[in-house]
């Protein structure tokens, strides 16, 4: 499989090539990262890295033992996102282990199909390395692709002022800010809701 240099995708959009293919990227350091569609089989897996992921940073919606799908509902989660038009979970994986992953889910009803909000996180210890850039690059690619999406929305704490910065070099705007949105330690933290109109 070719390798393409990190950043190709957002300078260089082929339209021949399916916006979901499986591709390689080398990063900074030189490995190789593989960002590709989840599939069912991997529901073990991605159980395994939301648990991992999920003491390593405070910015994201759980902590340590609070995501509590079984493997078969995962399976039936990861079957739903791999049969629809309008949602999309993506993995990112240096040799075969997750490090990465982002999920991007829009409504069913046809008055709310081309609108939808996403998710992602990435290992802490390849924090730095484009992977997040990379990911985005691939769900913006693909969502153009799908000729239904038409609106890409998040919500990002007011303090994660990294992600606010990588996701307006995508393009998105901060449309609002949710007061209170998460209570951590005895705190509350507001959230910025952003959008990138296709």
């Amino acid at each position: 499989m070719q390798l393409l240099p990190a950043g190709y995708a957002e300078r260089y959009a082929v339209e021949t090539i399916s916006a979901m293919e499986p591709r390689n990227y080398e990063l900074k350091n030189g490995r190789v990262l593989l960002i590709r569609e989840a599939a069912v089989e991997d529901a073990r897996a991605v159980l395994d890295y939301v648990e991992g992921i999920s003491g390593e940073s405070d910015f994201l919606s759980f902590g340590p033992g609070e995501f509590e799908l079984t493997e078969p509902e995962e399976e039936n989660f990861l079957r739903k996102y791999r049969d629809s038009d309008n949602q999309l979970y993506i993995l990112g994986l240096i040799d075969n282990t997750i490090v990465a992953a982002l999920s991007f889910s829009a409504g069913r009803r046809p008055r709310v199909r081309h609108s939808g909000e996403f998710s992602m996180s990435v290992r802490k210890q390849y924090w730095g390395l484009g992977i997040g850039s990379l990911m985005l690059d691939r769900l913006i690619d693909w969502a153009r692709a799908t000729r239904i999406v038409k609106k890409i929305n998040l919500r990002v704490r007011t303090d994660n002022q990294r992600a606010i910065v990588l996701y307006k070099r995508k393009g998105f705007v901060i449309e609002g800010t949710i007061r209170r949105e998460v209570f951590l330690d005895g705190k509350y933290f507001d959230h910025h809701w952003m959008g990138l109109e296709l």
